[in-house]
Formats: C-alpha cells, structure tokens, sequence
C-alpha cells in the first residue's frame, strides 16, 4: 500500500497538524503515556536510570527501506525494530521513543493510522513508551520517519564492538542473506539473547548484521588482525538461495553483503568451550553459527574466506 493518496479529503494536508496530532494520541493508545512523560509538552520527562543510559537512532524513508509491498503496520514496527536492534546489540533494555515525521502533503491519513498502530503494538510488546516526537511537511513523494531510542544497560556492564583479540571466535545468530524477500520487515530484534550475553564473561565484543556482514565484521577488527572465515559457516538463509536465482549472485554473496539481517554479530574469547553448550540450553530455536577467528594479518590460514571480494551496504555511494 503507497502512503500517499490522490484524494485531498483523504491526505494529512485535509486534517492539518493539530488533528494529526490529536490522531496520532489516539492511534498510540497505552503505548504514550500522559504529559509530561508523553506528547504534549515541550520535552518529554524520562525517568532516571539505574545504569548506563543508551540512545540510537535510526529512519525509516519511502522507497529506500520500504516501498508499497510492505503493509504500513509492518512499517511502523520496522522502525521501532530497527532501533531495538541496536540496544540489543549493546545487551540494553529500551525504554522510550521519540519519533520525527517529515510527510508530503498527499500522505494518506489512512496509511498514516495504520503506521502508528503497528509502531504502537511493537512498542507495547517490547515495553517501550512513545513519548513526543515532531511533524513537519516535506516535498512531494517524501515520507521519512525518524525514530530515537532512549535505553539502559542491565548490568553494570555495556558490550561495545570494542576487545577483540587474536585468537577469539566469531559468531553469528540466525541465517543471513535474502533480506529484501521479507525479512528486512518481518525480523525480531535479539534482545533478550543481547541481554543475556551481555551477562557472559566469555563475549568480548557485539553489534548487529544491518549492512551485511562483509561490512559489519570490519567494525570488531582491530588493527592488525584480520578474520579468518570458513565459507562453509557461514549460515545462508532460505530467502538468500531464492534471491541467488533472480540475482545471478551466489548464495553466499547475498548472504555476506545484503544486509538487514538484523541478526547479533558476536566476539568470543578463544578457549570459551562451555559457551556453545550454554547458548543452546538457553536458546535452543534459534542458530549460532561459529564463523571463524581472528587472527594476525600474517597469519591467515590457506582457504579462508577472501572477504575483500564482498562488500555490504554502504550509504552515499
């Protein structure tokens, strides 16, 4: 379903910003609360945290993260997602949303209705309160929707893409690739395992696959080092396979480079052998995929995977 509509009477320029606003309280339901801690006032008041306070912020824009294939409540919740990913890449707990509009005139009040009730139940699931945000009017055909996170850490401790050290394992949740086929919408953020690996001494360093994992990898390599990946590891997705027929591509190249996989990209201290037995007690549906290891850039082992042949999304180019 496209945002806009041909119809004026149908369009948020019929309604105007007051009564879209108005809307908007309405369509959120319990998902935000009252003034001061929810749309209404100048800023929106977020309780104290106990621990390390954590912000993300990430868009969702017409035509480059979703178009008319994808249902607007699917839209809505992807933008949360998106963000909650994130946190969860960080073993944080989300507590509030803003979020930011900048709509064409012709974008459809229906479409826009059905935006928020998907964001509104997507919060409501994951215990995350929209509290205020902003709208402004943008050009013809342009719909983006920005949405900042505010979250906590669990612990005392944060996991950040920094602490890799030669020798450590590489691992990957879930399957990766194929994306575009429905995945890139329809995932669920890994927040309860982020939190609980936050929690194991053996992880060393975490982010999540979203520009694909040729890309991404780059961010927990240290100078020096370089990962040493077997191909055959590497978890391909179903879609993936699929998408390599339309594409001309291999499997493994969309698995590597499509990203939105959403899934956790995970840095384990070598010599951690319990850490397998105790991911599959405590996750036993969803994969860990044991990739490789980092090791000095003169010491790269004979048929590991070339990973300058791949390349994820990288924006402006």
């Amino acid at each position: 379903m496209t945002p806009f509509t041909a119809l004026r009477a149908h369009s948020v320029a019929a309604r105007g910003e007051q009564k879209i606003i108005a809307d908007i309280r309405r369509w959120l339901g319990r998902a935000s609360p009252a003034s001061p801690f929810g749309i209404g006032d100048d800023c929106a008041v977020i309780p104290p945290a106990k621990h390390h306070q954590l912000v993300t912020t990430d868009p969702v824009i017409w035509s480059r993260h979703f178009d008319a294939s994808v249902p607007a409540r699917a839209v809505g919740a992807k933008l949360l997602k998106r963000n909650l990913s994130d946190i969860a890449a960080m073993g944080g707990r989300p507590v509030a949303a803003v979020v930011s509009l900048a709509l064409a005139p012709q974008t459809s009040v229906r479409w826009l209705e059905q935006f928020y009730r998907g964001l509104a139940a997507c919060a409501d699931k994951h215990k995350v309160k929209i509290v205020g945000g902003d709208i402004t009017q943008g050009p013809a055909g342009f719909l983006g929707a920005f949405l900042t996170l505010h979250g906590e850490s669990t612990g005392r401790r944060v996991v950040t893409r920094s602490g890799t050290r030669a020798g450590d394992a590489i691992y990957v949740t879930g399957a990766l690739g194929g994306s575009l086929l429905r995945h890139h919408h329809a995932f669920a953020p890994r927040l309860a395992e982020g939190v609980w690996l936050a929690g194991r001494s053996e992880v060393r360093a975490m982010m999540d696959v979203s520009d694909g994992l040729a890309k991404d990898l780059r961010a927990l390599t240290p100078p020096g080092l370089v990962p040493a990946l077997d191909a055959t590891a590497i978890p391909v997705s179903a879609a993936a396979r699929r998408q390599a027929l339309r594409s001309g591509k291999t499997p493994l190249a969309h698995a590597l480079g499509d990203g939105e996989d959403y899934e956790l990209l995970i840095v384990v201290r070598a010599g951690a052998d319990r850490f397998e037995q105790a991911w599959r007690r405590r996750f036993r549906n969803l994969p860990l995929s044991r990739l490789g290891r980092f090791v000095r850039k003169n010491h790269l082992p004979p048929g590991a995977l070339r990973l300058a042949d791949y390349h994820g999304y990288e924006h402006l180019r």
